[in-house]
């Protein structure tokens, strides 16, 4: 019975030790996005006709380069708010790398014309590239959308 119980915890404990305790690993493998802290605090507000959209499923802000790298797209779904940063994952910064959203979808000017969904930061079809877009934190209180990555 003991050689069952260490075998159990032994097998728990490589579970959680091959767990990742980060969950931004692509962006901390991301050699093309340097981390960036930032904080918007309460200037998402959506009693304030700038930001009133975003009580609405579908609709999305951009936020400029004091945000993030080259600034920050905020998505809401209904149910959730998802934040990304706006330079694309898969080039080095440059002036073509910067992300364009249209509809749900953000592009680069880049050659490539790399596009990801700003709904989940995935890479669309076509997309070269391992990396999809770089996640920020996002928390709602009230009518204040923070969006940070510190």
């Amino acid at each position: 019975m003991k050689l069952k119980t260490t075998v159990l915890l032994l097998f728990i404990g490589l579970i959680f030790s091959s767990c990742s305790e980060n969950d931004d690993d692509n962006q901390s493998n991301n050699p093309n996005i340097p981390n960036v802290a930032f904080n918007t605090g309460s200037l998402i507000n959506t009693n304030l006709p700038q930001y009133n959209q975003m009580q609405f499923p579908g609709n999305s802000i951009t936020l400029n380069s004091n945000y993030g790298v080259k600034g920050v797209v905020l998505y809401f779904s209904g149910s959730t708010y998802s934040a990304f940063e706006l330079s694309d994952p898969n080039h080095p910064i440059s002036s073509c790398s910067n992300l364009t959203v249209s509809g749900p979808i953000a592009t680069c000017a880049c050659d490539d014309g790399n596009s990801y969904e700003i709904i989940t930061g995935q890479r669309q079809e076509g997309t070269t590239g391992q990396f999809t877009m770089v996640p920020y934190r996002v928390e709602v209180s009230g009518n204040i959308i923070r969006v940070f990555n510190n």
